[in-house]
C-alpha cells in the first residue's frame, strides 16, 4: 500500500518532518530495502568466494556496478523516516535509535564470535582469553558485517543534536566529509565520514524524494528513459579505470582504482545511485511477480544479521567439493549469495512457526527503555517490527 506524507514546519528549513496520512507501508521502500540487502549479501559472498580461489568471476560485474550506490542508498532509506520520530522524548528517541540497534549488535557479534573463536583458538592465532578480549573490542571497534547497524545509532544521534544547524552548513559538511580522504583506522570514524552525508539527505529531503518515487511511478515512459541514462553513466564510470596521471601525482590512494572512487565523483555517483533505486524499485513495485523484494525489505534485519552463516557454510561446502561439481567462480559465488538470503529466511520462518527463538529478530520487553509496544508503521528501520 503506498503512503502520503504532509509537510511539517522544520527547524533545519529543509522538509525533513513528515507526518504519515494515512495507514500502511510504502511499497517502493520496502522494494529498495530488499533490492539493497540481496546486494549487500552479494558483496559479501562474491568477495568471499573470489578471495578463497584468488580471482575474480562473472558475479563480480554486479558487485563492482553496484559499488557507488549500494552502501549509501542504504543509509539514505534508513534517514527516510527519521523525521517521525525525531521530536519524540530523548527517552523515547534513545530507545527506538538506539537501544533497539544496539541490542541486535551486541546479540548477533556474540553469535559470530561463538561459530568463529573456538576456530582461532583450534589453530593458535589466538588464546582463549585473547578471544574475551577481541570480543569486548568489537563494541569500540565495528566487527565483520555488522558495522551498518552500529552507526544508525551514532547517525541518528548526531542528527537529533544538530537539528538546528542550518540544514546547507550541515549537508556541506557532510559532503565535505565524504569527499575528504579520511583513513584513521577507526571504522566508525572513517565509515562515519563515507556514509552520513547519505543518511542526512534521506532524512533532509524525505519529502522530494517520496514525491520523486510517485511521479517515477505515474511517468513510466520517463522514469525507464532516465534509469537506462543512470545504467550507462554508471556502468561507464565504474569500469573505466582512474587516470594515470591522477593516480601518479596523488600516489594512487588506497581503494581508488576506477573513475568511479574518485573524490567528489563518488559522491555525485552515491547520490545519483539513489535516484537509481528509487526509480528501479518504484518501477518493480507495480510488477506482481516482483512481490519477494517487498517480503525481503520487510524483513531486511532477518536477513543482514543472519546471512553469515549459511554464506560461510554453503561457500566452504562448495569450494571443498568443487572438484568433483566442476563449477566456475561465478557460479559458485551465485549460489552462495542465493543461499545467504534465504538461509535466514527459512531460520525466521521456523522463528515464527515454532515461537522459539524471537529474541533473535525482535527485541524483548527487558532490553527496552519505555515500556510503550513496539510502534506497527511504516519504518526504514531494519526490524520489522520497529
Amino acid at each position: 500500500m503506498s503512503q502520503s506524507f504532509s509537510r511539517v514546519p522544520s527547524k533545519l528549513g529543509a522538509p525533513s518532518e513528515l507526518s504519515p496520512s494515512a495507514a500502511g507501508r510504502v511499497d517502493w521502500v520496502d522494494y529498495a530495502k530488499g533490492f539493497c540487502i540481496i546486494f549487500v549479501v552479494m558483496m559479501h559472498s562474491t568477495l568471499g568466494v573470489e578471495k578463497a580461489f584468488g580471482d575474480t568471476g562473472w558475479m563480480h560485474v554486479f558487485v563492482q556496478f553496484a559499488k557507488p550506490f549500494r552502501m549509501p542508498d542504504f543509509f539514505m532509506i534508513s534517514g527516510l523516516f527519521l523525521g517521525l520520530v525525531i521530536t519524540r522524548p530523548w527517552r523515547r528517541y534513545i530507545d527506538r535509535r538506539v537501544i533497539h540497534f544496539f541490542y541486535f549488535y551486541a546479540l548477533w557479534v556474540t553469535i559470530q564470535f561463538a561459530f568463529k573463536a573456538p576456530g582461532w583458538v583450534a589453530d593458535g592465532s589466538m588464546s582463549p582469553i585473547g578471544a574475551v578480549g577481541e570480543w569486548l573490542f568489537t563494541f569500540i571497534q565495528p566487527f565483520g558485517t555488522l558495522w551498518f547497524i552500529y552507526l544508525l545509532p551514532v547517525f541518528a544521534i548526531v542528527t537529533r543534536l544538530t537539528r538546528q544547524v542550518y540544514w546547507p552548513i550541515l549537508l556541506g559538511v557532510a559532503a565535505l566529509l565524504e569527499i575528504l580522504p579520511i583513513h584513521t583506522g577507526s571504522m566508525i570514524i572513517d565509515e562515519f565520514a563515507a556514509r552520513y552525508v547519505y543518511f542526512l539527505s534521506g532524512y533532509l529531503f524525505a519529502t522530494r524524494i517520496f514525491a520523486f518515487a510517485a511521479w517515477a511511478k505515474a511517468h513510466r515512459p520517463r522514469a525507464l528513459a532516465l534509469l537506462a541514462a543512470w545504467i550507462a553513466v554508471n556502468g561507464f564510470l565504474t569500469f573505466t579505470p582512474a587516470p594515470a596521471y591522477w593516480l601518479a601525482a596523488t600516489g594512487a590512494p588506497e581503494g581508488v582504482e576506477f573513475i568511479s572512487d574518485l573524490p567528489i565523483v563518488s559522491l555525485v555517483l552515491g547520490a545519483a545511485g539513489a535516484v537509481g533505486v528509487i526509480l528501479t524499485t518504484t518501477l518493480l513495485s507495480t510488477v506482481s511477480w516482483t512481490g519477494f523484494l517487498a517480503y525481503l525489505g520487510r524483513n531486511s534485519i532477518v536477513v543482514y544479521l543472519a546471512f553469515f552463516l549459511p554464506m560461510a557454510i554453503t561457500r566452504t561446502v562448495l569450494i571443498r567439493f568443487n572438484d568433483m561439481l566442476g563449477l566456475d567462480i561465478g557460479t559458485i559465488s551465485l549460489l552462495v549469495t542465493i543461499v545467504g538470503v534465504i538461509g535466514p529466511v527459512v531460520l525466521h520462518f521456523f522463528v515464527q512457526f515454532t515461537g522459539y527463538g524471537r529474541f533473535l529478530f525482535e527485541r524483548p520487553a527487558w532490553a527496552r527503555l519505555s515500556d510503550e509496544p513496539a510502534p506497527r508503521q511504516p519504518s526504514t528501520s531494519l526490524s520489522p517490527a520497529e
